[in-house]
C-alpha cells in the first residue's frame, strides 16, 4: 500500500486525519478539493493564485520552493515563516504525518 496520513487543520480548526495515495502523482492541493476542503486552487495547480496556501507544522524535510512559489508567496497575504503553496507539495512516501493548517482566505 502506497497511501500516507496527512493531518490538515481546516480554516475553523477543526482537524481532518486524511489517507493520501501516493502513487498518483497527486499534490496536497488535489488532496483538500478530493475531501472536499476548502482550497479553491483557482489557477489549477500553477503556483499563480495561492488560494492553496498552508502552514506545514510538522518537522518534515521539504522540497525546497520554485521560483514560482516564491514569487507568490511574496506576492500572498498572511504569509509565514512555514508557508507554502499545496499545489507544490506533491504527495509522496517521505510525507507521511505532514501536518498542515490552511491558510486564512485573503480579504480580495
Amino acid at each position: 500500500m502506497s497511501d500516507i496520513k496527512v493531518k490538515i487543520t481546516d480554516r475553523e480548526g477543526v482537524v481532518h486525519n486524511l489517507e493520501a495515495p501516493t502513487d498518483m502523482g497527486m499534490n496536497l492541493m488535489e488532496l483538500c478539493k478530493a475531501y472536499e476542503l476548502p482550497v479553491e486552487g483557482t489557477c489549477g495547480g500553477m503556483a499563480m493564485c495561492a488560494s492553496c496556501q498552508c502552514y506545514v507544522t510538522s518537522d518534515h524535510e521539504l522540497p525546497e520552493k520554485g521560483d514560482a512559489e516564491e514569487d507568490m508567496l511574496d506576492q500572498a497575504f498572511f504569509v509565514e515563516d512555514n508557508s507554502r503553496l499545496g499545489c507544490q507539495l506533491h504527495l509522496t512516501l517521505e510525507l507521511d504525518g505532514l501536518e498542515i493548517v490552511l491558510a486564512p482566505e485573503s480579504d480580495v
